[in-house]
């Protein structure tokens, strides 16, 4: 199966799609009685959807005791350890504001099920999601230097498109580019507020999962996208590698992504 793609007019209509993706993935797991291993990524792309799919949630009733969900990623302080929940920047907390603390209590999500890659042990996540048969649905956003999560980019000299395949989670040193792009986006501009480590889910969990979205809404998330179309996998463009996932497809909000030879 080819990579699909999928143009729609703006945001609204990107994150209305992709959380109908993610509810129905959701519904025919639960329904059939299995653990739902759930891949959650964060930022302002994220935003509405979680908005939306936790009214999806609340609507239906589900029962959401067997609902697991798996964070790509989350900030590293220089103690080595997760920044504190309350950080501005931190991932914890942007799932628990926009997310969790959206969803009915009655469904019964247990906080025990809500996973981060920890920086201490970043093989125990790998090692977890494997135990539970992967991961069945994966949300993903681009970086404006193409990384997902935050495997960033890496030479084509320096590790081969398939090691760079089979990367582990573990923590990684940020870009410069990176730390830019969220210090503007999430920290009004002031770099000293983003760390300069993470702790990343690895590519090879999330290639392994069962059907991957990724979304784009973001004028420079264009490039990138425009190099992924041209077909080709590379370390140098970590999006690249749903090129030859077996069910994967790219949401973007065409006002603002604007692919000129769209699909």
């Amino acid at each position: 199966m080819a990579l699909n793609w999928v143009r729609v007019e703006n945001y609204e209509a990107m994150s209305r799609l992709a959380a109908e993706r993610a509810f129905d993935a959701i519904e025919q797991r639960l329904r059939e009685n299995h653990p739902m291993l759930l891949g959650l990524a964060t930022g302002n792309t994220m935003l509405s959807l979680y908005k939306r799919l936790a009214g999806m949630l609340n609507g239906r009733g589900f029962d959401l005791s067997q609902l697991h969900t798996v964070n790509l990623d989350e900030y590293v302080g220089a103690n080595g350890q997760w920044v504190s929940a309350d950080h501005p920047l931190s991932y914890r907390g942007y799932v628990q504001k926009n997310f969790f603390s959206r969803l009915d209590l009655k469904l019964g999500m247990n906080r025990e099920h809500i996973h981060f890659p920890d920086p201490t042990r970043p093989a125990a996540m790998d090692e977890w999601i494997r135990s539970m048969g992967g991961l069945d649905f994966q949300l993903l956003g681009i970086g404006f230097n193409g990384h997902i999560g935050f495997n960033e980019p890496m030479p084509e000299a320096a590790i081969s498109v398939e090691a760079f395949a089979a990367l582990p989670s573990r923590v990684v040193g940020l870009t410069e580019l990176t730390i830019d792009t969220n210090a503007r986006l999430t920290a009004a501009g002031d770099h000293s507020k983003v760390p300069r480590q993470a702790v990343t889910l690895g590519m090879e969990a999330i290639l392994a999962a069962k059907e991957i979205v990724l979304l784009a809404c973001f004028p420079q998330q264009r490039q990138p996208l425009c190099r992924l179309r041209q077909g080709r996998v590379t370390p140098e463009l970590p999006g690249s590698y749903l090129i030859n996932h077996p069910n994967a497809t790219i949401i973007y909000a065409d006002d603002q992504v604007g692919l000129e030879e769209g699909p």
